[in-house]
């Protein structure tokens, strides 16, 4: 193997806490081969891996990644669980590229995808996430990262009763499926993929051993509301993250089918207090950091303590994306 150095990069916007985020590492790779640079993460992963969860980001910039299948090199190298696509509940319309790799959204450029925890709205939902730049868009298109312990911080001390009250009831989503994928939309995935099935049946018995409600429309889509989740997660290390898709949600859950108004509640089904999710939006916005991507650009998320989410953009924008499955995820069949 050849040796690698690496050079840790200042970049716009980087923010200072006990830890820079994102942490940006770039160098020279001109001369070295993929097979190099897959072979250094491999030996380096248990360190990555932990800067990861301190930083919440790492961004690897000027790595010789150009496509998907050399995309998929990169994770692959990290040997840890894919979690597939269509193994996920993502509302997303996506297309895979390769078995691990897949695009990161297919709605129109126009469309912004707000923060949010990656299926932080279902009761399957990944560790950690991967990003690739394989063509950067010509305006904007930025990913905007949002460090979730740092936002709980704030929230706690602006609104602590919704804190308590999403630690004590936590949240449920409610959603229409399409009978069919509507890449129009940014939760246009149909029921028939979400559930891996077109037996209405089949979907009830995959809804039932996840603990979902639902009720079938006059269109034949699928209203679903999950069981009980979380808004509020303590990881290993003793932080406290606001872990959830209510952001998101109450921004972003409006198409023909959906209402964002009727997409959030906490779990006793009471209504959350308008006023506290835009207290929530304000603190969010002020805290992200807008990754503004160079083509070759491969960026590794840490789903538990960063959300996420796409700013809209003009011209072609190509990121892919990858998951990698939690040790105490349920994958229901």
């Amino acid at each position: 193997m050849r040796k690698i150095e690496l050079q840790t990069l200042t970049v716009a916007g980087q923010q200072h806490y006990s830890e820079v985020f994102p942490l940006v590492y770039g160098a020279g790779f001109n001369a070295v081969a993929l097979d190099d640079v897959t072979a250094w993460l491999n030996a380096e992963r248990e360190g990555l891996l932990k800067l990861l969860a301190a930083h919440g980001a790492i961004l690897f910039r000027g790595f010789p990644v150009a496509d998907a299948m050399q995309f998929d090199a990169f994770i692959q190298a990290f040997a840890l669980d894919n979690f597939a696509y269509s193994d996920s509940l993502s509302n997303a319309v996506r297309v895979n590229r390769t078995e691990r790799v897949f695009t990161a959204n297919e709605a129109p450029c126009t469309v912004p995808i707000f923060l949010h925890h990656e299926m932080a709205q279902t009761p399957v939902y990944p560790s950690r996430l991967f990003f690739f730049c394989e063509k950067a868009p010509l305006v904007d298109g930025e990913t905007p990262l949002c460090r979730s312990d740092v936002l709980l911080t704030q929230l706690q001390q602006r609104a602590p009763e919704f804190v308590a009250a999403c630690e004590e009831l936590g949240v449920r989503y409610s959603n229409t499926m399409p009978a069919v994928d509507d890449p129009e939309s940014g939760l246009g995935r149909s029921w028939r993929s979400t559930l891996g099935t077109d037996e209405k049946h089949k979907a009830e018995v995959k809804l039932a051993g996840l603990g979902y409600r639902w009720e079938w429309q006059a269109d034949d889509s699928l209203r679903a509301t999950t069981p009980v989740l979380p808004a509020v997660r303590k990881l290993n290390d003793g932080r406290k993250v606001f872990f959830n898709q209510l952001i998101a949600a109450f921004r972003g859950w409006k198409d023909e089918r959906n209402d964002p108004r009727k997409s959030i509640s906490f779990g006793d089904d009471s209504d959350i207090p308008v006023d506290a999710i835009n207290v929530a939006i304000e603190l969010a916005d002020g805290l992200s950091f807008n990754l503004s991507w160079q083509t070759g650009d491969v960026a590794l998320v840490d789903n538990f303590l960063v959300m996420h989410g796409r700013r809209p953009f003009e011209g072609e924008r190509r990121v892919l994306a990858s998951l990698i499955a939690d040790d105490g995820s349920r994958l229901v069949a």
